[in-house]
């Protein structure tokens, strides 16, 4: 009998080839826009930030195109109903998540028309899996944050829901590279205690950081491709993002003052999606001017000059469902143009 082959002998760990780096646009947007039509949504976004698309979110066409129902569209077996309350965990799907389903359906037959050829990285958004739970109550009436029960279901059904979501825009989109965006503006609220009760005359008790982060952990890790977190509030955590193996932050550049978290997420490889210029109408200065002012923060993080380009993706500071459509686009084009003047000379 002949010798067994042996297989070749694999790389020692002091060999094991670095894992990938994303590859990252030099602006792109946060996810909301005005209107209601996501043909044209799609067409402006695709025309203004060609090396970083997004699929927008319409919250202007009510009920199912918020946060909080867009998401619960993409729950897998659990159902929501909307009540004059808001959102709310029921035993079986109601007409307001058929219609956030249909929404949602809707923006992927105008994502196959319009972007079917588009290459690059594209980002889909989503509420996260905290902000998810603080936004949807449980039948009881309690908010769905305070059970960690409900909170588990909630995010292994987000997660899977999303892996599905981010198949279908592959599937109509064959050259885009999916980027997930986990939406988290209730986080910092969670983390201080500082979320309303059900009632409304009563706060809910806060919840230990490390609780936050090895959950939003489970949901990131799970997640196929790149994953941004993003938060546009005041205390936005970045470094807890940060350590729960988010590949990129995401955060209103005019709020955060924590500069040792954004160094040591520029340390780490982790990508910084700064955003620049505010989420509704108001003056826009020059574009140069606005990468002059990175470029000062970013001397100020102590990072040598000819990384920023790299190391950053511009926003508008947040969603722009707020502004008028022309400032919208206007600020679009803005974070696209002051990206340019970051390139080195």
């Amino acid at each position: 009998m002949a010798a067994p082959i042996e297989p070749a002998p694999g790389p020692s760990p002091e060999e094991e080839p670095a894992p990938a780096r994303p590859s990252w646009g030099p602006a792109t947007g946060v996810g909301s826009l005005p209107g209601s039509d996501p043909v044209e949504a799609l067409r402006v976004v695709t025309g203004e930030l060609a090396d970083f698309a997004h699929l927008p979110e319409l919250p202007g066409r009510g009920a199912g195109a918020d946060l909080v129902g867009r998401s619960a569209a993409l729950l897998v077996d659990l159902a929501v109903d909307l009540t004059p309350a808001g959102w709310r965990l029921v035993p079986r799907p109601g007409l307001d998540q058929r219609r956030a389903e249909e929404l949602l359906a809707r923006d992927l037959d105008a994502l196959h028309d319009v972007a079917g050829g588009y290459t690059g990285p594209f980002k889909v958004q989503a509420a996260g899996p905290w902000t998810l739970a603080a936004g949807l109550e449980r039948t009881r009436g309690d908010r769905a944050v305070v059970d960690p029960g409900a909170r588990r279901d909630l995010a292994q059904s987000l997660t899977e829901g999303l892996a599905a979501h981010v198949t279908a825009v592959a599937a109509r989109v064959p050259g885009a590279r999916v980027v997930v965006q986990l939406d988290e503006p209730s986080l910092p609220a969670v983390l201080r205690g500082a979320l309303p009760t059900a009632s409304g005359f009563g706060k809910l008790a806060a919840v230990e950081a490390t609780v936050v982060e090895q959950e939003l952990a489970a949901v990131v890790g799970a997640l196929p491709g790149p994953v941004v977190v993003h938060c546009c509030a005041d205390r936005a955590p970045l470094e807890l993002f940060r350590s729960a193996g988010a590949d990129a932050v995401s955060f209103d550049l005019g709020l955060v003052q924590d500069l040792d978290a954004l160094g040591t997420a520029v340390e780490a490889g982790t990508q910084l999606f700064p955003g620049v210029v505010p989420g509704a109408d108001a003056p826009l200065p020059a574009p140069r001017a606005t990468a002059s002012r990175l470029q000062a923060w970013w001397r100020e993080l102590g990072f040598p000059a000819d990384r920023l380009h790299e190391a950053v993706t511009l926003t508008p500071s947040c969603g722009l469902a707020g502004a008028t459509p022309g400032y919208a686009r206007r600020a679009m084009t803005h974070v696209r143009e002051a990206a340019r003047y970051l390139l080195p000379e």
